[in-house]
């Protein structure tokens, strides 16, 4: 048996995809949302919460792993930049170890532009 092939997740993040998070993530940091305080912030705009992105990486490697995933996975990530709606961002994870049935992959998040927004890395078992 050899470690699964991890699909990519190329999504649309849009401010309602945040908006809707911020509600059922109950996080009302006007950082997120069409307000004031965002077009003032560092960024000059909403950007979009980081758990967004991090659960693409959690889903694609869901949906390699299956439940194994649930049971077994891990992950250590880094932000590197933010996610500034409307931006498409894919999620991806290349194998780096496959050893006594635990696969460890190197996992990314970029933007259509190729700019890294998240990198860190994820592992579980398969045996």
């Amino acid at each position: 048996m050899t470690a699964p092939q991890v699909p990519s997740i190329t999504r649309l993040i849009e401010q309602g995809r945040v908006d809707r998070y911020a509600v059922a993530g109950r996080d009302p940091n006007p950082i997120h949302r069409e307000t004031p305080e965002a077009y003032a912030g560092p960024f000059g705009r909403p950007a979009a919460h980081g758990m967004i992105l991090l659960a693409m990486v959690s889903e694609a490697m869901g949906a390699a792993f299956g439940l194994a995933w649930a049971e077994t996975g891990s992950f250590k990530v880094r932000w590197r930049s933010p996610a500034l709606p409307p931006v498409t961002v894919t999620a991806s994870a290349t194998l780096k170890k496959d050893q006594d049935g635990l696969a460890t992959y190197e996992v990314a998040v970029q933007d259509e532009h190729g700019e890294m927004l998240l990198t860190g890395t994820a592992a579980a078992r398969y045996a």
